[in-house]
Formats: structure tokens, C-alpha cells, sequence
């Protein structure tokens, strides 16, 4: 028998059972799906955490108060105070002043100093961790003293309210401090302008640099913004910038949505004593970002003895955000294979249920002279053609899920891939699950087969 006879006893059995071969293929329609969502939503988790850190150098390293050490440090104090040294860590400004321990810095050492670490008075220490606040001359000192650093700038932000010609009423808006190598740091885009310069620091300038969706809503348009003016708590500003879209970031700080002043200016005239400054440093070499943060740590425990700082860096962020987007590519993947691994038991026991119908039907082919191999083809194309329609059902119903699953606020990126591989998989699942029970039709006898009722 020819194999175009095969391929039209096959045809003729799945058009005359269109039900059956539905059901039958359900469990691939399922699972070609699955596989297609699969790799969208896995890409899609690696663009967002592109997306999130392009506004991050690899080599981004964040500075802050160990905000977990202001607790432990208290319960210190009341514990431990009352009869040691009145000794202390020389608050905001640091003890890190001193030019004899500076020098021992400079020279490679790195280290912790003893001075300054006695326990004070009665809650002596509480009091030092609460009084540690970040400064500029800590960058400074960061700058000076870390090597392999680009640049860093100390960040500071909080809400202030905003009031423009366009706004009937103030709203509260996010308000950032920072130094001119901010612009840098994060790699901010000006749309219109210019960004915060070292004269605008030095002399507390009241300028901003909006970012493009709030220009739009207290401008009425980001273009409209450039050489305007607003009052942020009660004080005129001139816009002398506005940034382009940036888009979602990972910081917290959405350059969009945010009005950008300079760090002295913020401190000042909004933020006030409240706010909570972190410090950002680049590092020249990705490879050297673990030493570098040893080393800042060493400065900042000369400047604060008795300070804590929590260092982040965003390289390491990023990788464990990739990870955990690939963790859970991998687990859905594995329940696609799961789900394809069910449909094909599905095959395979409506094969063995369509060769028990087709017993005689058998026996006459092979009466006939068919081969084993003939009747094998024959039932194995069946199965493949099975596996191949719901491939192809599956991956068209994948894709059209992908506007249904973005509603979720998923970032989902389909890939032509995804659909090539779903169908690789539902073909194969049709040919290996099927293989089984054409074998069995193929073994039959002719007598055997023509005798059954």
C-alpha cells in the first residue's frame, strides 16, 4: 500500500471522528498553550528586569542607615549605658574628621579604629545610631579615600506640595535631592534643558528638573514645562529641566513622576532634618564591586564607629531578579511538560480504545497484504496528525491568550519560538504516545484479528 493510501485511511478515520479527535487532542491543545504563555511571560520577566534596572549602572552601589541597627543599638543602650566612656561617634559629621586616622586610611589600611567605640552615657548609643545621618562630606570622603569609583552622589527624597498656573489646588508630589553626577549615576535623559548643575548645589538654587509625566499633568504638556515656574511648599522654582520617559524602574524613584532639586536646596527648603539620605557610587570595574564596598564600609565605620550601613549592590540585584524570573519560567515549563505528558496519555489510551474498534477492520488490511509496517504507519500518522492539530490549536490559542494575561499587569513578550516549540512538542507527544498502540495493531494476526467480534 502506498504511503498516500496510508496518509487518506488515516484522513478518512479523524474526519469521520472530528469529536473523539477533539477530545482526544485536548490535552495538547492545553498544554501547546501553556508552553507558548510560558516562554511569553519568562521573556517577559527578563525585559521587565531590563526595564527596571536601565536606569542603574551594573556596577551601582547604594548606601543607607541600617535602619534595623537603630533598635538594636537602643535596647543597647538602655542596657549597657551609665558607666563607660562619654565618648561618642560624633553624629552627622563623623569622628572620621581626624587627619592622623585619615592618613592611616589613605594608606591602604581600610579598617575600623577603636576611638570612638566606648559605650556612652546612659543610652549613648541609641543616640549615636539615631543621630547618624549621610552627608555630602561623606561622598567626599567616599570619593577621596575608595579607589576604582567613578563617581557618587547622595540622594535624598520625600513629598512636597506642588502647585502650578495649570492646578487648581497643591498636590503631593515625590520630590528628589541629589548632586549633579546623579544625572549619570542613573542615567537620566533630558528631554528639554539642563540637569542640576554644581553652581545650583553650592548656592541652593530653587530650580527643577520635572520628569515627563508629571510635566504633562501640572504643565499640561512636558514641553510647556521648560522655563516655566512652580511652588513647591510655598517657594518659587524655575524649571531648568525636563527628562524624557524613562519608563518602570527598580529604585523606588520613578524618574516620571518625580521633580529632581539639588540635594542642598531639598534639605533645606522641603525635605528638612526628616528625610533619610542614601549615598549611590559607581564602581570602574563590575569585577572589583565586592572589594569596593568593603572599603566604603571601612570609611563610613571611621566617619560613624558606632553606625551601621546597609550596601546594595545593583548588579547582584539585578542577577537575582533575572534568577527568580528564570525560576519561574522553569517551574511553569514544567508544568506545560506535565500537562503535554497527560494529553499524551490521552493519545495513547484513545488509540488503544480505536485498535480494540478496529480489530477486524485490521485483520482485512493485513488479508489483503498490508505489512506490519504499513498498519504501524498507518496508526502512528494518526497519532501524529492528532498531536499536530491540537499543536496548532494550542498555539493559536496561546497567542490570542496574551492580551488576556496582560490585563493581569504580567509583562508579557511572545516570542515565534515559543510557538515553534510548542508545536515540537505536541507532535512529538502525538508520535511517542501513539507509538505504543500502533505497535499492538501492527502484531496483530490476520485470523486473530478477522474472528474477533
Amino acid at each position: 500500500m502506498r504511503f498516500s493510501e496510508i496518509l487518506h485511511l488515516v484522513w478518512m478515520n479523524i474526519t469521520e471522528n472530528k469529536t473523539k479527535v477533539l477530545l482526544t487532542s485536548l490535552g495538547v491543545i492545553v498544554g501547546a498553550a501553556t508552553i507558548v504563555l510560558v516562554i511569553a511571560i519568562g521573556h517577559g520577566g527578563e525585559v521587565d528586569v531590563q526595564e527596571q534596572f536601565k536606569t542603574l549602572n551594573v556596577g551601582a552601589i547604594e548606601v543607607s542607615v541600617s535602619t534595623s541597627a537603630d533598635m538594636a543599638d537602643a535596647f543597647a543602650g538602655m542596657f549597657q549605658g551609665g558607666f563607660g566612656s562619654t565618648q561618642r561617634a560624633g553624629g552627622s559629621t563623623g569622628g572620621g574628621n581626624n587627619a592622623a586616622r585619615r592618613a592611616t586610611a589613605a594608606q591602604g589600611g581600610f579598617s575600623a579604629f577603636g576611638g570612638g567605640s566606648a559605650m556612652g552615657g546612659f543610652g549613648g548609643s541609641a543616640v549615636t545610631q539615631k543621630g547618624v545621618t549621610l552627608t555630602t562630606q561623606d561622598v567626599d570622603d567616599i570619593m577621596s579615600f575608595v579607589p576604582d569609583l567613578t563617581s557618587a552622589s547622595i540622594i535624598t527624597s520625600g513629598t512636597g506640595k506642588v502647585l502650578t498656573d495649570s492646578l487648581d489646588d497643591e498636590t503631593d508630589e515625590t520630590i528628589v535631592g541629589c548632586l549633579p553626577e546623579y544625572q549619570g549615576i542613573s542615567n537620566l535623559e533630558l528631554l528639554q534643558g539642563d540637569f542640576i548643575t554644581q553652581d545650583d548645589q553650592d548656592s541652593k538654587a530653587k530650580v527643577a528638573v520635572v520628569g515627563y509625566n508629571l510635566a504633562k499633568t501640572l504643565f499640561g504638556s512636558a514641553y510647556a514645562a521648560y522655563g516655566d515656574v512652580m511652588t513647591i511648599e510655598g517657594k518659587t522654582y524655575d524649571v531648568v529641566g525636563v527628562l524624557a520617559s524613562m519608563g518602570t524602574v527598580s529604585s523606588g524613584i520613578s524618574p516620571d513622576d518625580s521633580i529632581y532639586l539639588p540635594y542642598s536646596t531639598a534639605q533645606k527648603f522641603v525635605l528638612g532634618s526628616s528625610a533619610k539620605p542614601t549615598i549611590t557610587a559607581i564602581a570602574s570595574d563590575v569585577k572589583q564591586v565586592s572589594t569596593v564596598m568593603d572599603n566604603i564600609k571601612a570609611v563610613l565605620a571611621e566617619n560613624y564607629p558606632k553606625g551601621q550601613f546597609t550596601l546594595k549592590d545593583a548588579g547582584s540585584e539585578m542577577e537575582a531578579a533575572t534568577t527568580s524570573a528564570n525560576t519561574l519560567s522553569m517551574l511553569l515549563i514544567a508544568v506545560a511538560i506535565i500537562v503535554f505528558i497527560v494529553g499524551g496519555i490521552g493519545i495513547m489510551n484513545v488509540l488503544f480504545v480505536s485498535v480494540k474498534e478496529r480489530t477486524q477492520e485490521i485483520g482485512i488490511l493485513k488479508a489483503l497484504g498490508c505489512s506490519k509496517r504499513e498498519i504501524l504507519l498507518e496508526f502512528l500518522a494518526e497519532a501524529n496528525l492528532i498531536g499536530t492539530f491540537g499543536g496548532i490549536i494550542g498555539v493559536a490559542a496561546g497567542f490570542a491568550l496574551v492580551p488576556a494575561v496582560r490585563l493581569t499587569g504580567m509583562t508579557v513578550e511572545p516570542l515565534a519560538i515559543g510557538g515553534v516549540l510548542a508545536l515540537v512538542f505536541a507532535i512529538v507527544t502525538g508520535t511517542v504516545f501513539g507509538f505504543y498502540p500502533a505497535y499492538k495493531a501492527a502484531q496483530l494476526m490476520p485470523i486473530e484479528a478477522l474472528s474477533q467480534e
